[in-house]
């Protein structure tokens, strides 16, 4: 039986203050906080922001070019690294928004590029003035990385994108020099493969980013239903494009389980260095629980613990909580919990909900040994590094080993 944990206590940190702390925040973490002083109204249906509860926010009022000043200002402090790309919009304080719907979006970005030496990324469903963003494209080449959220061009893009740009505007938005990369989905048969094939005839340079959503705690359940129903075709829709030999890059974007088995050998060297002994408790996720269960099996006591705080499918340790982890314990008195846990946005030692480490070993009265070499640093570099669509194909898909990865059962 779990233990009685008394409720964990977020760091407030934007209490009394004004709405420029959130603004000095954002760019601290590398954003450039636009704001539309109100919640999307894309209402995109799979958007992960339908429920941010979870973690502090305060939404700064719309914009102002007052305001636009102090972040220019501000942003022109910091020091360039050239390997860096400032996003458009926060997201850690902040409302995720499609902020091109801002009227001044466009001359902003221009703004950035003209008066700062370095480089911008943002994502949008498609709100970018044509031919503006091809013309940014051209003048500023290597500094602006545009990751257009396609989404899916098929039947579901009405009921999951009911306020999104017409199939003719993103058409657009594709035939030009501006789109980086364009993201979309599994939904069904012959929909991540067709966009593909679509997208493909139009821009042969820009990255073509698939994979399937995740859903998680706020969303309706006929969408979610969705998400899961594309998790079954995805397989065989990226074997569609994989035969097809499309010119462009292809890279894929899946659940956490999958990423988890791309890079078991990884993953099992790094467990190997920790030293760790059987006895010792050690958190994990369902994706990396289930990898050491089949390649180091009763290596160490394994404790699984699930995602409650976003809910849905998610199973990512870089994404559990200390919410997650007080409620998953039971008789431990010692417990290794990795550094991704604990490196969020909101500073040093503090999860994606702005409670720390501290207050976690107060309330729990456990002792924590940090793992430091499994850090985000580590996760994010697995990610991208296994995330072609070809290793999906040849490694996961066409695995038989997969197939016994899969049905593992997660027992708490």
């Amino acid at each position: 039986m779990n233990r009685t944990i008394p409720m964990l206590e977020q760091t407030k940190v934007l209490e009394g203050k004004d709405y420029r702390e959130v603004l000095r925040r954002e760019m601290d973490s590398g954003k450039i906080p636009i704001s539309l002083g109100k919640n999307c109204p894309v209402k995109c249906e799979f958007c992960y922001e339908i429920d941010h509860s979870y973690r502090e926010t305060l939404e700064p009022p719309m914009t102002t070019q007052g305001d636009w000043d102090f972040i220019m200002n501000y942003l022109n402090t910091k020091t360039t690294n050239p390997l860096q790309y400032w996003c458009l919009g926060g997201n850690e304080y902040m409302e995720w928004t499609d902020l091109f719907l801002h009227p001044k979006a466009m001359e902003w970005v221009e703004d950035f590029l003209t008066y700062t030496d370095k480089k911008i990324q943002f994502f949008t469903v498609g709100f970018v003035h044509v031919p503006k963003i091809h013309q940014l494209a051209e003048r500023y080449p290597g500094r602006i990385n545009f990751e257009l959220s396609v989404i899916t061009l098929g039947e579901y893009r009405k009921q999951l994108m009911p306020h999104a740009p017409s199939f003719k505007h993103l058409m657009k938005v594709l035939d030009g020099p501006a789109v980086s990369s364009a993201n979309f989905y599994s939904f069904d048969e012959h929909t991540m493969s067709k966009d593909a094939e679509t997208i493909s005839k139009i821009n042969q340079k820009c990255v073509l980013w698939m994979g399937c959503l995740t859903p998680v705690r706020g969303l309706k359940d006929s969408t979610s239903d969705l998400m899961r129903q594309g998790r079954r075709h995805l397989g065989v829709e990226a074997e569609r494009i994989y035969d097809a030999g499309l010119p462009n890059l292809t890279t894929i974007h899946t659940e956490a389980y999958v990423t988890a088995f791309l890079n078991r050998k990884r993953i099992v060297s790094l467990f190997d260095s920790l030293e760790l002994e059987k006895k010792d408790s050690v958190v994990m996720a369902g994706s990396v629980y289930k990898i050491l269960n089949i390649f180091r099996k009763k290596r160490a006591k394994f404790l699984y613990v699930p995602n409650a705080m976003l809910g849905g499918d998610s199973d990512c340790t870089v994404l559990l909580t200390f919410e997650d982890i007080a409620k998953r314990l039971t008789n431990e008195k010692t417990i290794h919990i990795p550094k991704s846990v604990m490196e969020s946005g909101r500073g040093g030692q503090i999860d994606i909900t702005g409670v720390t480490l501290d207050e976690f070993v107060k309330k729990t009265k456990v002792k924590v040994k940090v793992l430091h070499k499994i850090n985000t640093k580590f996760a994010n570099t697995r990610l991208y590094r296994s995330g072609s669509l070809n290793n999906f194909v040849e490694d996961y898909v066409r695995n038989p080993v997969a197939q016994s990865y899969e049905t593992l059962s997660l027992s708490a």
